[in-house]
């Protein structure tokens, strides 16, 4: 069964914060985003915003698509 479009976009999420080597706390401050907000964002607790989405994309330098394309 595939993944949900929540469990790829968290698991990218995840994926892309460690590639370029960012702590959630680092991530967090670059966002602009609550270390615990986005905590939850990746523990599948909270479904960000269009806004939010955005914030992380930038902030991990990606287009936002990149958050929600499966990996392969």
């Amino acid at each position: 069964m595939a993944n949900s479009t929540a469990e790829i976009f968290r698991s990218n999420l995840k994926h892309y914060r460690k590639l370029i080597g960012l702590t959630q706390e680092e991530l967090s401050e670059l966002s602009g985003i609550s270390h615990d907000y986005l905590s939850e964002i990746e523990r599948g607790k909270k479904t960000p915003s269009f806004k939010r989405i955005d914030l992380l994309s930038k902030a991990l330098n990606i287009d936002a698509y990149m958050l929600f394309k499966p990996q392969q």
